[in-house]
């Protein structure tokens, strides 16, 4: 069976790619913060390994890479992010945003790092679910630490291309009915999450590093 280890799973896009791949036979691996939010995954994904996994806390990032040993895997999504500080005007904001980088930006750029032998181990290939609102092209302003965070995402990712030996790709996935997209967002998680998994399965190998949306249509950077 093929594996894939999703971040960020207990809820929402996370949730929906745990769910279609368990669906379909995959292995899963699934992070929480804390597994005893993790009912709905349980439920939707029967069977995933479900791992507790604190991103921002770069320590246990390193810990749970070593932990999974020379596992290999097929998918990684980094999932996993946070919207918060959508204006800085006090310390308290900054120290915000500065969380908001570090679960956003530098979680996700470090568990590549980690384990990306585990996915060339698998010939694999890596997704990170990133924003449109990380192009600074295509910017309406506001959001500030959200804007931030995701535009430090895709500048990292796209600099592993030369030397992180896997194919990866940086994925916006919409305006999804989730928590953070609300209720009058225009499509589902179920239509989001096909959407970038297809992708993911068809990029080409000379496009790694591409922003894209779950249609597979080009965002500017």
């Amino acid at each position: 069976m093929p594996t894939v280890l999703v971040t960020g799973a207990n809820r929402g896009l996370g949730l929906e790619f745990a769910r279609q791949y368990a669906a379909e036979g995959w292995d899963v691996i699934a992070t929480v913060r804390d597994v005893s939010s993790a009912g709905d995954l349980r439920a939707a994904a029967p069977g995933a390994r479900i791992e507790t996994l604190e991103v921002a806390d770069f320590r246990a990032v390193e810990a749970f890479a070593r932990a999974l040993g020379g596992t290999p895997l097929d998918r990684l999504v980094a999932n996993a992010g946070v919207s918060k500080a959508h204006r800085i005007q006090s310390a308290a904001d900054a120290e915000t945003w500065l969380d908001v980088l570090a679960v956003n930006s530098v979680a996700p750029t470090l568990l590549a790092g980690l384990l990306a032998k585990n996915v060339a181990a698998a010939g694999g290939r890596m997704a990170a679910v990133t924003s449109r609102m990380g192009s600074i092209a295509d910017s309406s302003g506001g959001y500030v630490a959200y804007r931030s965070s995701k535009a430090a995402l895709n500048a990292a990712w796209h600099a592993l291309v030369p030397h992180i030996g896997v194919p990866l790709v940086l994925l916006h996935p919409g305006w999804v009915q989730t928590d953070m997209g609300g209720a009058a967002a225009t499509i589902t998680p179920e239509e989001s999450v096909r959407g970038m998994r297809a992708v993911i399965e068809r990029l080409p190998p000379e496009r790694s590093g591409a922003f894209l949306d779950y249609q597979g249509q080009s965002i500017p950077w």
